[in-house]
Formats: structure tokens, C-alpha cells, sequence
């Protein structure tokens, strides 16, 4: 039962194509629920997504959502699919927008479950920039000042989205749940609820909300990642009152 309305049409979501789901070779029986039919699309049987367990799933998502955020958790977004194109750049812009951290290059193994090492990364990236922003790279030769700088390019590339990121998170959303299994399987074992786009090749009962949708498709993605960010930012709004709140009854 959904707390908020999260204005979610099952005709926007048919524009978008969160309907369409994998080829009837790839699916996983597992998700057979959340199929109701098979249709031809573009010279392949593709099996076709109930809609309103769609809906139902990213109205407890977007609702877990509002909450963690209107308490200040901390929310990280994984996507790091190269197909279709643009997919990693909506989970970054959208992570921006929805002032989340996020990994989109590359999750390496051990990111969460070896925090202590990944926490030693980020702070390795901290100081390389303090360095270049002090110029100091300047004054090395230029052999060690190339290795430093390439040391640097490397660690914003795949830690940039979580370079502020003290802990670890909250909830994590994941973006293709197939694709990131490792991430998926890291939060499993570390107790960290999931929010996961699964499509019809994934299996359902593996994150703690799974939204049966069409993960290979850009329109798709955004459609799903506007609602959720849209329900973190209203959390956020609400944070910021209670926050405004306490601190005028202090003065």
C-alpha cells in the first residue's frame, strides 16, 4: 500500500516502453509472474511486463525512498551498462540531480564489503587533488608529476561519483540488476536494502524491490529514474524543513 501519490500512468509508462521485456530465450522463470504475454517486437518473441506490478513496485520504491531521504540517509546509484548508449550518463545526471552518490564506470569487487580499502582509495583521491589544486605537481619532474596526474584521472574516473561518500549507504538502486550482480550480491551480504530494475531475464526475489521493467531501452531507464528522483528530492525538501524547523525552536 502506497503512502504518497507518485503519479505513475500506466499510458506514459507504454510510451516509454517499460513494457517490453527480453526475448522468450533469455528470460528466467523465476520472473514468470510479472509476465503477462508474449508479443512479436522487431523479428523476436519478446515477453511483455505487468504494468501494475510495475507501478505497484516503483510506488514502494519511490515511498522507501521519500523516507530515507526525509531523514538524511544516504543513497547510492549503480549503473555502469555501455548498451544501450547514454544509460551510465541518466544514472549520473540523475544521481546529481537527486544529490545521490553514484558508480558509473566500473564497480570493482569489494567496493562495499572492503570499505576499509575503498575508503583508503577515496582518500588517496583527496589528496591528489588538494595537491594539483596547490600546484604542487608543478614542482616535480615531470615523470613523477605525469604518474600522479594519471594516478588522479584514474581515481575520478571510477571514484568520482562516491567521493563523498563517508559510509556506507543506505539503499543503493541498481540500474540492469543482471549486469550488476557483484554490487547486488555485495549489499545481499552486507544487509543494505536494494531497489532494482529487473527485467525479464533477472530473477525478482533477489533485491528487496524489484521493478519489473524494460532495462535495455534509454527512454525506459529515464522514465523509471525521474520518478525516483523526483521521489528523493521530495524527501530531501522535507529534511530541510524539519532541519529549518528544529533550528528556529533552538533560537
Amino acid at each position: 500500500m502506497t503512502k504518497r501519490y507518485w503519479n505513475i500512468n500506466l499510458e506514459e509508462m507504454i510510451e516509454a516502453r517499460v513494457h517490453l521485456g527480453n526475448s522468450k530465450e533469455t528470460w528466467n522463470p523465476r520472473i514468470t509472474p510479472y509476465i503477462v504475454a508474449k508479443r512479436k517486437y522487431i523479428r523476436k518473441a519478446t515477453h511483455i511486463t505487468n504494468l501494475v506490478k510495475t507501478a505497484r513496485f516503483l510506488s514502494e520504491a519511490c515511498d522507501l525512498l521519500f523516507n530515507a531521504a526525509s531523514k538524511g540517509k544516504s543513497i547510492l546509484m549503480v549503473g555502469t551498462k555501455k548498451f544501450p548508449e547514454r544509460t551510465a550518463n541518466l544514472v549520473a545526471l540523475a544521481a546529481i540531480r537527486a544529490r545521490c552518490h553514484y558508480v558509473t564506470k566500473k564497480w570493482f569487487r569489494g567496493m562495499l564489503t572492503n570499505w576499509v580499502i575503498t575508503q583508503t582509495k577515496l582518500f588517496k583521491l583527496k589528496d591528489l587533488k588538494v595537491l594539483e589544486k596547490m600546484g604542487k605537481f608543478n614542482s616535480l619532474r615531470k615523470r613523477d608529476a605525469a604518474i600522479l596526474k594519471r594516478k588522479l584521472s584514474t581515481l575520478q574516473r571510477y571514484l568520482g561519483g562516491i567521493k563523498y561518500m563517508k559510509r556506507l549507504p543506505d539503499i543503493v538502486i541498481i540500474i540492469d540488476q543482471q549486469k550488476e550482480y557483484i554490487a547486488l550480491q555485495e549489499c545481499i551480504t552486507l544487509g543494505i536494502p536494494t531497489i532494482c530494475l529487473t527485467d525479464t531475464n533477472c530473477d525478482p526475489d533477489l533485491p528487496d524491490i524489484p521493478i519489473p521493467a524494460n532495462d535495455n531501452d534509454p527512454i525506459s531507464i529515464r522514465w523509471i529514474l525521474n520518478k525516483l528522483v523526483f521521489a528523493i528530492c521530495e524527501g530531501h525538501s522535507s529534511y530541510i524543513k524539519k532541519k529549518n524547523r528544529l533550528n528556529h525552536k533552538k533560537k
